[in-house]
């Protein structure tokens, strides 16, 4: 069947199964055809939520000492998932390969950098993520970098510096997609101050919800439709719901305040009504965060935020667009780009 024949075919923007396998499975691919272990994600679980396509994320963490030799191997746990798997998982690095991965049946299965610590400041490095399909890179992680702020670092250039607008011009240059997930919103500002292609959130809510540093502002949000980019709602509860994220910081005593998937609807619809409805997504961070909302526990629960947003109105158009439509044609407007950079397999 094809994308556009699907009535919530989802391109989910995050999700961290190579990290969890690194750390639980000793990086290990044996068994993701299974519903047997504890994670968010595994082949059954995907095919339940009607996902067709994934951004795994070749996540590693700020501290570690060597980054650059880090994402590499997290480059490799995510290649080599895919091939462990060629009947359900299909590597794919242009919205031509999406829809050909989905035309097959199988989950079109894209790369994102999380951290521009990744590349070591190093822009020849930036260019063999891309060879090796890495599609986005989000600029910041939890930490500053030297080029960039982080929505939860210290802050120290007051955005983007010189060196972060080369490292911006060179993603747009060979087509991977600036992801402002993570970021300060004045690098959000920054970046879009500069950009000439559309960026992503490929994990982010809304701060006018839920007014967490994690979140985009409503300014940044009115910018989107202008830029042309997405901003993948994520699922994340201290991001979702400010009574969590209260319960959280005043050390979890007692049984949490419940977060449910209507919270989530209410970012989803709030940035379609700042943003616009062709500049939404979805970006669960399903295995890269230990708790989720439990109607929303595990990447087999997409279709409850379809129907509760179809139960608040929404047509089957905006659901589609949401889903993956809207990260498809970001995809679209820079495969050109991104295909002329030399791919390796």
């Amino acid at each position: 069947m094809t994308f556009d024949a699907l009535p919530f075919p989802v391109i989910d923007g995050h999700n961290d199964l190579p990290w969890e396998r690194r750390e639980t499975h000793d990086s290990g691919v044996e068994g993701i055809d299974s519903e047997e272990g504890s994670l968010h994600t595994d082949l059954p679980k995907l095919r339940a939520g009607g996902v067709v396509g994934q951004f795994w994320s070749v996540f590693v963490p700020c501290d570690e000492p060597d980054p650059v030799r880090a994402t590499l191997q997290q480059v490799d746990v995510a290649h080599r998932i895919i091939e462990r798997y060629p009947d359900t998982l299909a590597l794919a690095r242009t919205a031509a390969e999406v829809r050909a991965a989905i035309d097959s049946g199988r989950i079109a299965s894209l790369l994102g950098a999380e951290g521009g610590h990744a590349i070591g400041d190093d822009l020849a490095v930036l260019r063999d993520l891309a060879r090796l399909g890495v599609r986005y890179m989000t600029l910041t992680h939890n930490d500053d970098t030297p080029w960039a702020d982080s929505a939860t670092g210290s802050h120290p250039h007051g955005g983007l510096t010189d060196r972060g607008r080369e490292v911006v011009a060179e993603m747009e240059r060979i087509g991977m997609l600036v992801d402002l997930s993570h970021t300060a919103p004045t690098t959000m500002r920054d970046t879009l101050d500069v950009a000439t292609q559309p960026v992503v959130f490929s994990h982010s809510s809304t701060v006018a919800v839920n007014d967490h540093p994690r979140n985009v502002p409503d300014d940044v949000l009115g910018r989107l439709a202008d830029n042309g980019g997405v901003v993948m709602i994520t699922f994340v509860p201290q991001f979702v719901s400010a009574a969590y994220a209260s319960w959280l910081a005043a050390g979890s005593a007692g049984s949490p305040p419940p977060v449910t998937v209507a919270d989530v609807a209410d970012h989803v619809e709030h940035a379609r009504d700042v943003a616009g409805a062709a500049h939404i997504g979805l970006g669960g961070d399903y295995d890269g965060t230990p708790v989720l909302p439990a109607d929303l526990r595990d990447v087999s629960r997409y279709p409850v935020l379809a129907a509760e947003l179809q139960w608040r109105g929404w047509g089957a158009g905006d659901l589609r667009a949401l889903a993956g439509g809207n990260v498809l044609r970001v995809l679209e407007a820079t495969d050109e780009r991104f295909a002329r950079t030399a791919f390796v397999r």
